[in-house]
């Protein structure tokens, strides 16, 4: 291997390891909204040089989790309630169609292990913590999308709940009284999996699970616009 094609992997598994960095203490609160992210500072932090660290910041705001402001520079993304909304509005659409065309390969064992998942979130409601709550309903949905034929749909909704997961903890605690109606909800999901319904009833059924907590959300912050 020449020298100048090992200099370049060495570049791009710095930038990885930035990237990869830099998202997990954004995710983790580490790094919380508006924190200001100066390259310098970071180099320090890290003992990376400044370039690996200016491309992981690309990635991050094409990710959405970054920002570049003007007179400020780049720091993580602050989100509003509007912005939540539509984030909920366009994962309604990419989970609608990704239920449906999930559905007609999950076997009955596949069903049973999300339903065993949407069980354990009905007892977590007896000790209610909004973020292992989160983290259940993630499972849930991600035990009906990893069964999704289409790769890249996957991957898009991976990228968009990654970034509502961020908005959630910049933005609002948990809406008052959609968790249990979410359980039931996802019942609805796979009772019609399982009796095998037409995947244009699944797509709208799931979709709507979607809608019905940007719906809570704009009714828990009515001085924002609806986004429709």
């Amino acid at each position: 291997m020449s020298s100048a094609k090992k200099q370049d992997q060495g570049k791009e598994s710095k930038a990885e390891f930035c990237y990869e960095l830099l998202r997990s203490r954004i995710l983790d609160g580490t790094y919380v909204p508006g924190y200001r992210l100066v390259i310098n500072q970071l180099a320090q932090e890290t003992g990376v040089s400044t370039i690996p660290l200016r491309e992981a910041l690309r990635r991050l705001q094409s990710d959405g989790l970054v920002e570049v402001v003007r007179n400020v520079g780049a720091r993580v993304a602050v989100f509003d309630a509007e912005q939540v909304e539509h984030t909920l509005q366009i994962l309604a659409r990419l989970e609608g169609y990704a239920t449906a065309i999930s559905a007609p390969v999950m076997a009955a064992a596949q069903i049973a292990a999300s339903r065993k998942i949407n069980d354990r979130m009905v007892e977590a409601l007896e000790e209610f913590d909004p973020t292992a709550f989160t983290a259940l309903n993630r499972e849930f949905h991600f035990s009906i999308y990893e069964h999704c034929p289409d790769g890249h749909l996957r991957s898009l909704l991976e990228a968009e709940w990654t970034r509502l997961d961020h908005m959630r903890r910049s933005t609002f605690t948990y809406v008052p009284g959609r968790a249990r109606r979410s359980v039931v909800e996802h019942r609805h999901i796979l009772d019609l999996i399982a009796a095998g319904a037409d995947p244009t009833e699944i797509e709208r059924v799931a979709c709507a699970h979607k809608n019905a907590t940007a719906d809570a959300l704009h009714s828990a912050h009515p001085g924002q616009p609806h986004a429709h």
